[in-house]
């Protein structure tokens, strides 16, 4: 079944370009992001799964500070990395 989906001619234009780089359709890039993006619920999900692991094996739990913390790191290496690849400093 196919539907149709209304976005802005710059957003149209992108995913063109995206597709394009990707030697792909719209229509494939589109579906290949909605096979792979995690929904909220799978990212709990994969979050609960990792902090059972790291308590059965390494007898430690990540607490919320600690999380927190991580994903601000985790944040600014990937802004350092955009920073890179844009010519820009972080």
């Amino acid at each position: 079944m196919d539907t149709t989906i209304k976005i802005g001619a710059e957003t149209r234009d992108k995913l063109a370009a995206l597709a394009e780089a990707r030697n792909m359709s719209m229509r494939a890039l589109i579906e290949e992001f909605a096979a792979t993006a995690l929904t909220p619920a799978q990212l709990r999900e994969r979050a609960e799964r990792t902090d059972a692991f790291l308590a059965a094996e390494f007898g430690h739990r990540v607490s919320d500070d600690e999380a927190g913390a991580l994903r601000e790191r985790m944040r600014q290496a990937q802004n350092a990395g955009q920073a890179r690849v844009r010519g820009t400093a972080a």
